[in-house]
């Protein structure tokens, strides 16, 4: 087991280990009575999303703002199903897991846990209806971590989709951020944040899938040879 979560530690690196450990100290130690949650309406960031949103045109606004609704939860979780139905008839069993869990606890660390804690009102005047405290984005994190695992895990299958996927993931990904930006769902700290949490989960999901292949591999080696003495015995 700890020979497990070292070599666990050794592929996710000393940056992301870091990062993880400075995240996690700041949010045990973020005061959140602190104006940067408490009032965030009264900081920089308010006349930040003014003057974006004064800068984009009526009609790329309007794109923005399907964007935002297509980026939901209803229409996210119809295609991740699909991506989970794909790789169920694959048989792809590893990624299936991996990518259930990964949506899954972006969703419980971003709306189970993060949110909660630090109960950040959102933006005034939004242009769609939204609901729930604003930090960190789970726009941002949930969109780091389903668009770019799933590439990953199909780019290890089918290695020349790799730069299409990845260009066309990454420019789905900044169209959400800016629609949340647009819309005025969410702060400009909130997405920097979300997409940190969602940069870190990812990480340490594919960081375990590694490991969980590698462990796989050397149990049939160990098998198959396992078999190959017991012939010889015969």
């Amino acid at each position: 087991m700890i020979r497990t979560v070292c070599e666990w530690f050794k592929i996710l690196g000393i940056f992301r280990i870091s990062l993880v450990g400075l995240l996690v100290l700041l949010s045990i130690c973020a005061d959140t009575s602190f104006s940067f949650f408490s009032n965030p309406h009264a900081s920089i960031e308010s006349k930040l999303l003014e003057d974006f949103q004064q800068q984009i045109p009526a009609s790329i606004g309007s794109i923005l703002l399907t964007v935002y609704q297509l980026s939901g939860v209803e229409v996210t979780g119809f295609i991740v199903l699909a991506v989970l139905c794909f790789f169920a008839l694959k048989r792809f069993w590893s990624e299936v897991i991996c990518l259930g869990v990964g949506n899954l606890g972006i969703l419980v660390i971003v709306d189970g846990i993060l949110k909660p804690w630090f109960n950040r009102t959102r933006p005034y005047d939004k242009l769609l209806r939204v609901q729930g405290p604003s930090f960190p984005s789970g726009h941002a994190a949930g969109s780091v971590v389903f668009y770019f695992m799933s590439c990953t895990l199909l780019a290890a299958h089918y290695p020349r989709l790799r730069r299409p996927l990845f260009t066309i993931s990454s420019f789905w990904v900044v169209l959400v951020w800016l629609s949340t930006l647009y819309s005025r769902a969410h702060w400009p700290s909130d997405i920097i944040a979300g997409a940190l949490v969602g940069y870190v989960w990812l990480s340490f999901c594919l960081a375990g899938l590694t490991v969980w292949e590698r462990y796989h591999k050397q149990k049939i080696k160990k098998r198959h040879l396992a078999m190959q003495y017991k012939n010889l015995d015969t």
